[in-house]
C-alpha cells in the first residue's frame, strides 16, 4: 500500500472525532507534524519482514461439486505430500479454514471472507508436513468460530455422519463429519469455548483441547488470544497422540506460549491401563437445566467402567464449576468482537502478524448486515457490555478465571483428572432456515456449560466416546491439570481398549 500524508481536512475530521478542541492554528501545526510521522510509516512500508518459509509444493486445489462432498463437509480439496519416512507419514488429515494453508482459499466460514487466500502457513501445517502428514484440504467450519453446532456457515449446514437431520456439532463442523466418517484419519480443529471437544461428542470420536499454548496459533486466524486452542481430532486415542507431539512446542512467535515443557512423545505410555490413576467425577457437571438424563446415565455409566479397569473414581464437588461458563461468557464476547475490531489481531504482543489477512479482514462492517443471527448476537451483546461497562466486566471476568482455575487445580492436587459429560445433550437436529434468531442463536449456543469453563482456565481436556443415548454418540470428558495430555491419552486409551462404545 502507499502511505498517504494527512493534510488539514484529516486532522480537522480526527479532532472533531476525538473532541481534543484544536483551533485552526493549532490544526495546521499539528497537520505539519504529521509529516514526519508520515515518512516513518512509508519507511515501514517499504521494508519486507521476514515470513515463514513455505516449504512443500502445492496446488490451489478445487471446490468439491456437491456429489463429491459427503456431509457438506470440504470447503477446498487439495493434496500436498509431507516428508517421505515421517512419523505421520501417509497420515491423511483435513485442516479447519480457519487454519492458513499458503496459496489455497480460506474463508474461515465467513462469506466476507470469500477469496481470501493466505501467503503463510501455519506453524503447525509445517510441523505436520514435516512429520509425513498428508493434507487433503481444508474442512468448513462455522461462520467467524462463533457456533458451537454446524448450521452457521456460510457454505450451508455440515451434517453429522450417523444422522445427516442432525449437528455434526461447531465450530470444527467439516473437521467433524470427515473424522466421523472415516475420509480422513485425523484433523485440526481449533477451540474457544469447545470446538474441538462439542463436536467430538455429537460425531463419537476423540477430541483434544490441549493446555493454552501448547501448539502454537500462529498462522490461525484468532478469536480471543486468551482463549484460542488449537487441538486434535481424531478416530481414535493413538492417532491423536501421535499428531500432537508432532504438532506442540514453541515457536519463538505465539505469545500464548509460555513455560512449556520439554519436547513430549504423547505416545510414550499410552498402554499402561487405568490401574492407578485417581479420577474426580464432578457433579456439577451434571444436571444443567438442559441435560437430557440418557446423556448423564451414559457418561456415569462410563466412569464406573473405568473404576472396573482399576481406576481410583470418586465424586468430588466443584461448586465454582456451575458459575464458570458465566465467567467465559464476558471474555468470549468482548473480547472476539475487541480482536474483530482489531482487523482480526488486535496489538500490545510480539508475534507473527499476518498483514495479507488483516486486509482482507478490514472492511468487516460492511458485510455486517449479511451475519448469521449468532455473531449479530455476539456483536450487539459486545457493543452494549462495553458500552456501559468500558470493559470492566471483561477485566473482572479474566481475573475470576484465576479463582475458578485454583478450585479445579485443588481437586487435581489429589485426583489426576476431573470427569464430566462433554455436552449435556445429544447431537440436535439442525434448525430449519429461516427459523428466526431465537431458534438458531439457541442452537448455536446452547450446549458449551461444560466445555467453555475450560478454555478461560486453559485447562487440557480430552473427549472420547464412551457409548450411545438413542443410537447417537455420548461424549465423556476428562481434564488435567496444566500438561497433563500424556495422562489424559493413557485413560482415554484404556477407555478405548477396554469398551466398544459403539455396541454399549
Amino acid at each position: 500500500m502507499t502511505i498517504r500524508k494527512p493534510n488539514f481536512d484529516d486532522m480537522l475530521a480526527a479532532d472533531q472525532d476525538l473532541g481534543l478542541g484544536l483551533s485552526e492554528d493549532e490544526l495546521t501545526t499539528f497537520t505539519t507534524l504529521m509529516e514526519a510521522v508520515a515518512e516513518d510509516y512509508a519507511i515501514v512500508d517499504a521494508l519486507t519482514p521476514e515470513l515463514p518459509e513455505v516449504r512443500y509444493p502445492r496446488t490451489p486445489g478445487h471446490y468439491p461439486a456437491p456429489e463429491d462432498n459427503p456431509y457438506n463437509a470440504w470447503y477446498v480439496k487439495t493434496r500436498i505430500e509431507g516428508r517421505p519416512g515421517g512419523p505421520l507419514s501417509g497420515l491423511r488429515m483435513a485442516l479447519k479454514d480457519n487454519v492458513m494453508l499458503a496459496g489455497v482459499p480460506m474463508m474461515n466460514g465467513a462469506s466476507s471472507l470469500r477469496g481470501y487466500v493466505p501467503d503463510v502457513d501455519a506453524t503447525l501445517v509445517t510441523r505436520l508436513l514435516d512429520a509425513g502428514a498428508v493434507i487433503e484440504g481444508k474442512a468448513q467450519c462455522e461462520y467467524f468460530c462463533v457456533s458451537g453446532s454446524s448450521h452457521t456457515g456460510a457454505q450451508g449446514p455440515v451434517r453429522n455422519p450417523h444422522d445427516e437431520t442432525r449437528s455434526a456439532g461447531g465450530s470444527s463442523s467439516g473437521c467433524s463429519a470427515l473424522v466421523a466418517a472415516g475420509l480422513v484419519d485425523a484433523a485440526i480443529g481449533t477451540d474457544q469455548g469447545g470446538s474441538v471437544r462439542i463436536p467430538a461428542a455429537y460425531a463419537g470420536f476423540v477430541g483434544m483441547k490441549p493446555t493454552h499454548g501448547l501448539v502454537p496459533y500462529t498462522g490461525v486466524m484468532p478469536v480471543e488470544m486468551t482463549l484460542d486452542h488449537a487441538g486434535v481430532m481424531s478416530g481414535d486415542v493413538a492417532t491423536n497422540a501421535r499428531v500432537l507431539t508432532a504438532i506442540a512446542g514453541a515457536d519463538g512467535l505465539d505469545p500464548r506460549q509460555q513455560a512449556l515443557p520439554a519436547a513430549t512423545d504423547y505416545s510414550e505410555g499410552i498402554a499402561a491401563g487405568a490401574k492407578g490413576l485417581r479420577i474426580a467425577v464432578i457433579p456439577e457437571g451434571f444436571g444443567w437445566p438442559n441435560s437430557e438424563p440418557d446423556i448423564d446415565a451414559t457418561v456415569r455409566a462410563g466412569a464406573e467402567r473405568l473404576a472396573t479397569l482399576g481406576a481410583t473414581v470418586d465424586e468430588v464437588s466443584i461448586p465454582l464449576h456451575r458459575k464458570g461458563h458465566a465467567i467465559w461468557t464476558p471474555i468470549a464476547t468482548e473480547g472476539t468482537v475487541a480482536q474483530m475490531e482489531g482487523l482480526n489481531y488486535g496489538s500490545n504482543w510480539k508475534g507473527l502478524y499476518v498483514t495479507s489477512l488483516m486486509r482482507a479482514q478490514s472492511d468487516w462492517r460492511d458485510h455486517a448486515a449479511d451475519f448469521p443471527d449468532d455473531v449479530k448476537s455476539v456483536l450487539l451483546a459486545a457493543h452494549y457490555f462495553r458500552g456501559q461497562y468500558h470493559g470492566q466486566t471483561y477485566g473482572k471476568a479474566q481475573n475470576l478465571v484465576r479463582r475458578l482455575k485454583a478450585a479445579y487445580l485443588a481437586v487435581l492436587a489429589d485426583y489426576d483428572m476431573l470427569l464430566m459429560p462433554t455436552v449435556p445433550l445429544k447431537a440436535p437436529k439442525l434448525p430449519e432456515p429461516g427459523c428466526g434468531p431465537a431458534e438458531w442463536v439457541g442452537r448455536a449456543l446452547e450446549m458449551n456449560a461444560n466445555t467453555a469453563p475450560f478454555n478461560a482456565t486453559g485447562l487440557p481436556a480430552i473427549s472420547l466416546p464412551c457409548g450411545r443415548a438413542e443410537g447417537l454418540p455420548v461424549g465423556m470428558m476428562l481434564v488435567g491439570r496444566e500438561h497433563a495430555e500424556a495422562l489424559l491419552y493413557r485413560a482415554a486409551a484404556a477407555y478405548e481398549a477396554g469398551f466398544d462404545w459403539k455396541t454399549l
